[in-house]
């Protein structure tokens, strides 16, 4: 990718403007909807490979969704490392880039992703505190999430706490309205 589409996208580069929340979590909607087809590609694939886990005893309930962390964890670390865009960012038009004005590598790009998971922890402890589950459960995974969304408001630059603390940071691809 030319070094030109890489730069910070305003005219002040040390402080570019990051997508509205609006536009973060219409693309966050949208990457769900890719995923589920990334995500069944390889429950199947791990469906054929699970007779082999069970004989070396390694299938466990948490098999599963240990394969699809980490299935997750390659399709955004992959794509942020090659072009700082998924593709559901890229038809949003926004990118993760770091301090700098460039793409993260892959060992800031996968911090990002494991940090971009630290709402859940608290949330599921406390619906299992709550001995909340099903639908109340998941509202509480809910409550979690947005919470940890509407933290960007606190946020000078408006960026997600996962970016801060990896030092990445979230900028709108857009031309700046006149």
């Amino acid at each position: 990718m030319p070094a030109a589409t890489l730069a910070p996208s305003s005219a002040n580069a040390s402080f570019p403007t990051a997508p509205s929340l609006r536009r973060r979590i219409a693309c966050m909607l949208y990457e769900g909807v890719l995923l589920f087809g990334v995500l069944s590609a390889s429950t199947a694939l791990f469906l054929l490979v699970r007779p082999a886990l069970q004989k070396l005893g390694l299938d466990s309930p948490y098999a599963i969704q240990g394969w699809s962390f980490l299935v997750m964890g390659l399709y955004f670390t992959w794509f942020w490392q090659r072009s700082g865009q998924t593709l559901a960012m890229q038809t949003w038009r926004m990118r993760i880039e770091t301090a700098a004005g460039v793409r993260p590598r892959w060992p800031q790009a996968a911090l990002r992703y494991v940090l971009a998971w630290l709402w859940l922890p608290p949330s599921a402890a406390l619906g299992h505190a709550l001995g909340l589950v099903k639908g109340p459960f998941v509202g509480v995974l809910g409550a979690g999430l947005l919470i940890w969304i509407l933290l960007a408001w606190l946020d000078p630059r408006r960026q997600f706490l996962h970016d801060r603390l990896a030092r990445t940071r979230l900028v709108d691809l857009r031309a700046p309205r006149p």
